[in-house]
């Protein structure tokens, strides 16, 4: 039967000789929780957890696209789109998204996120060049004015190739190399860092007959593939963040679990990011309406992955959740950086 290991986080100085480090970053473990399906989890000691689950959890992640993981890093949403479920339309221009984007960068982002189709449920796909000629010159005049990494957020090649061109440097694809099957080969070839994320289904279709086995194992088991078919093509470990995909053909109980444990994703030797910012199980859960009235959950999804040493997380509101992470960091490590 086989076994799942998710460390128990902690921070603070107390530190047995026997504990574990954590991915490179100020977080320990001493025990995690073990999971099997069909079975009670349980607790265990960190010296049981099995030689090739701890070599995982133990890698120093390296930098990606030149930012230091070793702590968790912001990542700002830039969507150059006309229907995005919480700001599309707001960027008329290349020039309106850079000064977004400066924003973004002086809020305290360590990385910028930028997409030109939105993944809202029930959303369409957009035509390849459609997409390019949205993201192209945005990410080309970010480029030239700001020197934090570019994401692209795409799931095809061809727009990926444009992006890359423009100045992007790392590629975010939502249907964890599903979509298209030119993708995957594309950044192995160029040597370029990705990240992987798990959905159930296209946007049109995702929240649609929404059924899982153990929705966290499940989605664990997926990235564990697809990290195994990108490190077969070329790509490192260190290369290749994944992303448990909340909201992503998802109910707010799969969402729940998945936040709760996301510190299991960590036993996959990758980097981990979570993205929840806005979205639609805040405000049932909260009762904040619109979208851009969810900052304050947000921001408290944010807090809690930092609290589980996730390396990135995926926002709109930069500026709020930089300073609750800085507040996290000081409480948790004293470190006042």
């Amino acid at each position: 039967m086989k076994r799942y290991y998710r460390p128990i986080v902690r921070f603070d100085a107390a530190r047995p000789e026997t504990a574990l480090p954590l991915a490179g970053g100020a977080g320990w473990l001493s025990q995690a929780i073990c999971f099997q399906r069909g079975g009670a989890a349980q607790t265990v000691e960190a010296q049981d957890i099995p030689a090739d689950w701890q070599d995982r959890l133990t890698a120093q992640r390296p930098p990606l696209a030149g930012l230091a993981l070793d702590r968790t890093r912001v990542m700002g949403i830039l969507n150059v789109t006309p229907d995005s479920f919480s700001d599309g339309g707001s960027l008329h221009s290349a020039a309106a998204a850079l000064r977004r984007a400066e924003d973004m960068v002086e809020a305290g982002a360590d990385i910028l996120d930028v997409g030109g189709e939105s993944t809202r449920p029930g959303a369409q796909t957009v035509p390849i060049a459609a997409e390019i000629a949205r993201i192209e010159p945005v990410i080309r005049a970010i480029a030239s004015d700001i020197t934090v990494p570019i994401s692209i957020d795409t799931r095809k090649s061809a727009v990926a190739e444009a992006a890359v061109t423009a100045g992007a440097g790392l590629v975010n694809d939502v249907s964890g190399f599903t979509y298209d099957p030119m993708l995957a080969h594309y950044c192995a070839r160029e040597g370029l860092p990705v990240c992987v994320m798990h959905t159930l289904g296209p946007p049109e279709t995702m929240q649609d007959n929404i059924a899982y086995d153990d929705v966290l194992l499940d989605v664990f088991d997926f990235l564990e593939t697809q990290v195994q078919m990108l490190v077969d093509l070329g790509l490192s470990r260190g290369q290749i963040v994944v992303d448990p995909g909340i909201g992503f053909g998802k109910t707010i109980d799969h969402n729940l679990t998945l936040l709760r444990h996301a510190a299991l994703f960590h036993g996959l030797g990758c980097p981990v990011l979570v993205g929840a910012s806005r979205k639609g199980f805040i405000g049932t859960i909260t009762g904040a309406s619109p979208a851009v009235e969810r900052v304050h959950g947000s921001v408290a999804v944010a807090q809690a992955m930092a609290a589980q040493a996730i390396q990135i997380v995926r926002v709109h509101d930069v500026a709020p959740t930089v300073q609750a992470l800085v507040m996290h960091r000081a409480i948790e490590t004293g470190d006042l950086s």
